[in-house]
């Protein structure tokens, strides 16, 4: 499989696997190691975290399945995600949801981070959300200390817009190597509003969580998705695609900014899907006719 180069020493898989919904797949701990086993096999070899997901338990639950295994380690890249807090059993001094960028925070997060999934160092450590009340400077610092440390290896952001990136990229004296935005044929936000510009501009590969717009483009009946799936099924029967899934997917994968889809499910069918759209090309007249089918009017 194709490989995205972040930085010198960092390289992920085009197709990313992504860990929100693990503990929802009720998988045992042998289950879930073939599931990796056959994402390896594949090439996908980067696997999606956060803190938070499954309410403090998806790094647990995937680390446990690692350490039947732990060999397998050095053949993938672990990417993992802090800076929410929220309410729960699993976290019993958190008093309320807000976010939380402090030193302090992140350097904790980091090792639980490290404890849950049984590793000694994260690959890559995206700051989850903006925060509105950030400390640039902490930030700062607690990247310094982590990869002085060796805990972490490269550092990243997910969901900051333009203005939000470069200000913390200003206080920072390593280089952001990507950021991760929602990006899919339903949701062009950061497509329209310069996010993903920006991270052509700084040669900035993007990871995109909910490629696939969850879901709605599948089942719902409000005009835009089934203006949308209209587009999708006829530039599926043009390309030979196994389904739109596979079209959603391309379409992200032809754009010029190295576009990285996280692919969410533990159905080994639909990661099969997601690795089958790196064989399709979509023409100009094919992307454009999804873009404004999208948008629901022609382009200017």
């Amino acid at each position: 499989m194709e490989r995205i180069k972040l930085a010198a020493d960092l390289s992920l898989s085009r197709i990313i696997h992504g860990e929100w919904r693990l503990s929802d797949w009720n998988y045992t701990d042998e289950e879930l190691l073939e599931l990796i086993e056959h994402c390896l096999e594949l090439g996908i070899t980067t696997f999606d975290h956060a803190d938070i997901y499954g309410s403090y338990t998806c790094e647990s639950i995937f680390g446990r399945a690692l350490a039947k295994k732990p060999e397998l380690r050095e053949r993938m890249e672990i990417v993992t995600k802090c800076g929410i807090v929220l309410e729960s059993p699993n976290r019993p001094d958190h008093q309320s949801h807000h976010y939380n960028t402090s030193k302090a925070h992140i350097k904790q997060s980091v090792e639980n981070s490290l404890q849950s999934l049984g590793t000694d160092y994260i690959d890559l450590l995206l700051i989850h959300r903006p925060d509105p009340f950030m400390d640039p400077e902490e930030v700062a610092d607690a990247f310094h200390e982590l990869k002085q440390e060796g805990k972490v290896r490269h550092f990243g952001v997910s969901n900051f817009k333009r203005h939000q990136l470069n200000m913390l990229q200003s206080f920072l004296n390593i280089e952001l190597v990507t950021n991760q935005v929602e990006l899919s044929a339903y949701e062009l936000e950061n497509i329209q509003d310069g996010t993903l510009d920006l991270c052509m501009e700084k040669r900035m590969a993007p990871m995109a969580w909910s490629p696939l717009g969850g879901g709605n483009i599948f089942t719902s009946e409000e005009e835009k998705a089934v203006r949308l799936r209209a587009a999708l099924t006829k530039v599926a029967g043009e390309i030979d695609a196994g389904g739109i899934d596979e079209v959603l997917y391309a379409w992200l994968l032809n754009h010029p900014a190295n576009i990285m889809p996280i692919v969410g499910s533990g159905k080994t069918s639909r990661i099969d899907s997601a690795v089958s759209a790196l064989n399709h090309t979509l023409t100009r007249d094919q992307w454009f006719e999804i873009y404004t089918a999208s948008m629901g009017h022609d382009i200017p």
